[in-house]
């Protein structure tokens, strides 16, 4: 195989440094070489021609799942990297509330090292805030960050006592390290399936009121003003919580969020009738709050989106709403299901890959999502405007529970390198 590798008829997007233009990227030993409008053919170079494809730094996706080590049966890590390769994922932010929980340093280098070894993916670790992700005492959050913990969480659990909340928030910011919060406040959501309101009611289904997310969002951001601390929001998805971060931010406070593509793409109707892949934690959204995440996509309030990937198994799924398992699979989605905010207008593409590559790198502070000489070349190609079918049971990894099934998407990856090796495509 030659050293040297040549993409050309590309439109190279690196938000990280404002490039987005036609031209070339040579890639050489498995790291980017040069990046420009126009390089010319070094003797015995490959030469992949992109034919006009978007060519961006791989996507970097700061908050899924991972079947492994535990739950297995739903995902492992291998299917997973399978998966995000085939959706240009090269860097993977894994939660903690697995089996074991990841409590303990030598479980946080463990996903690392099991990330190196599939080829495809970087792992990067969530470590648990408490212990076993109970809510009740500390980990070693000091020895967890040392091991490479990138930040703490208790994963799809909220941190609900306020004492509790604010010694982490205290506590994180000495050694720089941020707390995601799932922000649900506990006893509003306990038993709950849907959003509380017409729909929920006619279904007959236990409501959660979306003010449980607001409860929760007010009270961290004022915690984070107390303590000096950063906090960040995972998946907001109510227009009340993204307008209370928004005046944090204006505040000069170090609060952050993100967002998933079901909060922006789909609503509360999409449960249909008792329909189970789309029953999410949180809940699907009133069409008021969807547009409301649109917007604040589209004014900076949303630092990141995050696929929000959560494998579950069909008989997870099976099983009347109300007792079947939240959470939808997003790795090979979450690319397409962002592009179709570029095709309706609400974002451009630099943009949208912004929000999938450099800021949420930053956030995390990985050396990722951006393009640079002699940075490893990973990479994403992809045509914005090919269409193509989600189908449940047909999706690449082991988990199929996407609550996208059966949509048409603007939008296929073509190609993904990881540290120049090509994984997809």
């Amino acid at each position: 195989m030659p050293s040297d590798t040549l993409f050309t008829g590309v439109r190279l997007l690196d938000p990280a440094s404002a490039f987005d233009g036609p031209g070339e990227l040579l890639m050489r030993d498995g790291r980017i070489a040069d990046f420009g409008a126009s390089l010319g053919r070094p003797d015995g170079a490959m030469v992949v021609d992109g034919d006009g494809a978007v060519l961006c730094p791989g996507l970097v996706d700061m908050r899924a799942e991972l079947g492994e080590p535990g739950y297995e049966y739903r995902e492992t890590i291998a299917s997973a990297a399978q998966a995000a390769a085939a959706g240009g994922i090269t860097t993977l932010a894994a939660l903690p509330d697995s089996r074991p929980a990841i409590d303990d340093p030598a479980l946080v280098q463990l996903l690392r090292t099991r990330g190196e070894e599939t080829g495809s993916l970087a792992i990067l670790p969530y470590a648990a805030l408490t212990r076993g992700c109970r809510g009740e005492e500390f980990s070693e959050l000091g020895l967890l960050r040392a091991a490479g913990a990138v930040a703490f969480t208790d994963g799809a659990r909220a941190i609900g006592p306020a004492r509790l909340m604010r010694l982490a928030l205290a506590y994180a910011r000495g050694f720089g390290a941020r707390i995601v919060q799932h922000p649900e406040e506990p006893s509003l959501a306990a038993g709950g399936a849907a959003t509380e309101g017409e729909l929920a009611t006619r279904l007959g289904l236990p409501g959660i009121p979306a003010v449980a997310e607001a409860i929760l969002v007010a009270r961290d951001i004022r915690l984070a003003e107390l303590t000096g601390g950063a906090v960040h929001f995972a998946h907001v998805s109510t227009a009340e919580a993204l307008a209370l971060i928004r005046r944090a931010k204006d505040g000069g406070l170090s609060v952050t969020c993100d967002t998933a593509p079901p909060y922006f793409d789909l609503n509360e109707t999409a449960i249909g009738d008792f329909r189970s892949y789309a029953k999410l934690s949180p809940p699907l959204r009133a069409e008021a709050d969807r547009l409301a995440v649109c917007a604040a996509l589209a004014d900076g309030t949303i630092d990141a989106i995050a696929s929000d990937h959560a494998p579950r198994d069909a008989d997870d799924k099976r099983l009347p709403f109300a007792q079947a398992a939240p959470g939808g699979t997003g790795l090979a989605t979450l690319l397409a299901v962002t592009l179709a905010q570029v095709h309706g207008g609400a974002l451009t593409l630099a943009r949208a890959i912004d929000l999938l590559t450099a800021r949420p790198a930053r956030l995390l502070g990985a050396d990722a999502g951006r393009l640079q000489k002699d940075a490893p070349a990973d990479l994403c190609l992809f045509h914005p405007e090919r269409i193509w079918q989600v189908e449940a049971g047909k999706l690449p990894g082991k988990a199929q529970n996407t609550p996208f099934d059966g949509r048409a998407l603007e939008g296929r990856v073509l190609g993904t390198w990881k540290a120049g090796r090509r994984v997809f495509g």
